[in-house]
């Protein structure tokens, strides 16, 4: 394998033209031979032919404690995307060493706050408001946002713990801003009672604060970011569901719109949507607004329920879809022939302060 080709992110023809049960069979003959100096993660929203050789499946920050937690490992192969992969490597020891199989695979989410749009926007915040605000930022974001908050006072948030977090926030200061997905922070704002009109948008692409009331009114201001595949979940899907099968009970995660949380049954993480139908009562229908992977995945898993996407025209999400058999094949030999590429490394200073919000959050979130 040139290593040059592993530096550039390039895979290699060799594996384009593998057959699967031969990429499948390499792939179990390396994690044997390296045994528990091996260690890979798989996200939610991976593809089957991923997942099947996972150590553990679950959501990002889950992911990276498993992984932290796991002192034999020496190399973590992490099969999800850039943000997810950083997460790990903040919370790892130094003997370990973080892999993405393919460096493109990230999330469109996080990639609408970049650190120079987020000085600028705290900046121009404190003018408007002092220094009464607090940062939190979705576990969502890169290591570099993470590192703000932390520095700044804030912590990180899981759709999981958003509620917690929002409320503790607001016993620090008066004001949150909150990004970078604005419809997760705008559903838990408005979960804790917090009114519409009190929530303001910050726009990063032209600096500017959207909100028509009186500045003193702003309880929470939001980062104009969104899930690009969350955000195609719509009201006309609910409606539509509502007129043919009014059985059907809906269940979305809170990246949707506030309207489509509003009309659904229920809400909640990945992993309170899996608990959800996996309580449900055999003969149930559900239709889930979520990325489509893991949609199919809950269908294969429960047959005995009537289960479908929200969107009937959905795809997996491209940017958390890039890993597949050919690159983790890949990063694996690589590793075999102690070659360095595709590492995720997190600077020491970035890491250190990015590690304060990820702390503040484990110390407080329920």
């Amino acid at each position: 394998m040139a290593l040059t080709e592993l530096t550039k992110g390039m895979l290699p023809d060799q594996y384009r033209q593998m057959e699967r049960a031969e990429m499948e069979e390499r792939v179990r003959e390396i994690k044997k031979e390296l045994g528990t100096a091996l260690f890979i993660p798989g996200h939610h929203y991976q593809k089957d032919e991923v997942i099947q050789f996972a150590d553990a499946v679950g959501d990002s920050l889950q992911l990276a404690q498993v992984s932290a937690a796991n002192r034999q490992a020496e190399h973590i192969v992490f099969c999800g995307v850039h943000f997810m992969a950083e997460t790990a490597d903040i919370l790892t020891s130094d003997n370990q060493t973080v892999y993405l199989p393919d460096m493109r695979a990230g999330c469109s989410m996080a990639d609408m706050a970049d650190i120079y749009q987020t000085e600028r926007a705290w900046t121009a915040l404190q003018e408007l408001f002092g220094d009464t605000i607090i940062p939190l930022t979705y576990v969502n974001s890169t290591a570099a946002i993470k590192a703000f908050t932390g520095r700044n006072g804030g912590s990180c948030v899981t759709s999981s713990n958003a509620r917690s977090m929002v409320e503790w926030a607001f016993t620090e200061k008066p004001r949150i801003l909150f990004l970078p997905d604005q419809h997760l922070g705008r559903n838990t704002a408005y979960d804790i009672g917090v009114p519409l009109e009190h929530m303001a948008v910050w726009n990063p692409i032209i600096d500017t604060l959207e909100f028509g009331g009186n500045l003193d009114d702003v309880q929470v201001i939001l980062w104009k970011g969104h899930c690009s595949v969350h955000e195609n979940f719509t009201t006309a899907n609910i409606e539509e569901l509502r007129r043919t099968r009014p059985d059907m009970k809906i269940i979305v995660h809170p990246e949707c719109r506030r309207e489509v949380v509003a009309l659904s049954d229920d809400n909640g993480s990945t992993k309170y949507i899996i608990d959800t139908i996996e309580k449900a009562e055999s003969g149930t229908s559900w239709a889930i607004g979520t990325e489509m992977n893991l949609v199919k995945r809950i269908i294969q898993q429960h047959p005995d329920k009537d289960i479908i996407s929200l969107n009937p025209n959905m795809c997996p999400c491209l940017t958390m879809n890039r890993i597949d058999l050919p690159h983790l094949l890949w990063s694996l030999e690589a590793i075999m022939e102690g070659e360095s590429g595709n590492i995720i490394h997190v600077d020491e200073g970035t890491a250190a302060e990015a590690k304060l919000s990820l702390d503040r959050m484990l110390a407080r979130a329920t």
